[in-house]
């Protein structure tokens, strides 16, 4: 066998060793971070539902789903353990970084801006009224009235 005859089957080989090794790869650090969980943490399940870290035992994790209701879990059903920030953002609603004026003037202040530009484009509008007709040229328009005796290129129905 000639080596031309063996490089598809190395190239098959060697994609085949560097998908599994990646896996392995993302499977050991989903490993390590289900590890590192401490009671108290927000997590997400592979399901899609929040609840907070109450108990880890070896292969299990006890979780609060809600105030007073509790569920075990398997560790391998925890997809994300999350950080507190982003867990009270999600479950509670809470938004850290808005920012709330001291008054309302600043919030009107722009709505009057806006406003005045809006009336000063109206007026502008209702002066000029846009032309919305197709525009043809002539030559067109007298080809299209010679070919068929129609210039809207309508049917006459029967």
């Amino acid at each position: 066998m000639s080596i031309v005859t063996l490089l598809p089957f190395i190239v098959l080989i060697g994609a085949m060793f560097l998908m599994t090794r990646s896996a392995k790869k993302k499977q050991q650090a989903a490993a390590q971070m289900r590890n590192e969980m401490q009671p108290g943490t927000g997590v997400r399940t592979i399901g899609g539902m929040y609840a907070t870290v109450k108990e880890i035992g070896d292969e299990t994790v006890l979780l609060e789903i809600a105030p007073g209701v509790h569920a075990v879990y398997a560790k391998n059903a925890i997809g994300a353990v999350l950080e507190d920030s982003e867990y009270n953002r999600i479950v509670h609603g809470d938004e850290p970084d808005a920012v709330v004026p001291d008054d309302a003037s600043s919030l009107t202040e722009s709505a009057e801006v806006v406003a005045d530009t809006e009336a000063e484009t109206v007026e502008v509008s209702e002066d000029a009224k846009p032309d919305l007709t197709k525009k043809v040229d002539a030559a067109e328009a007298e080809t299209e009235v010679k070919k068929d005796g129609k210039a809207d290129g309508g049917t006459e129905a029967k």
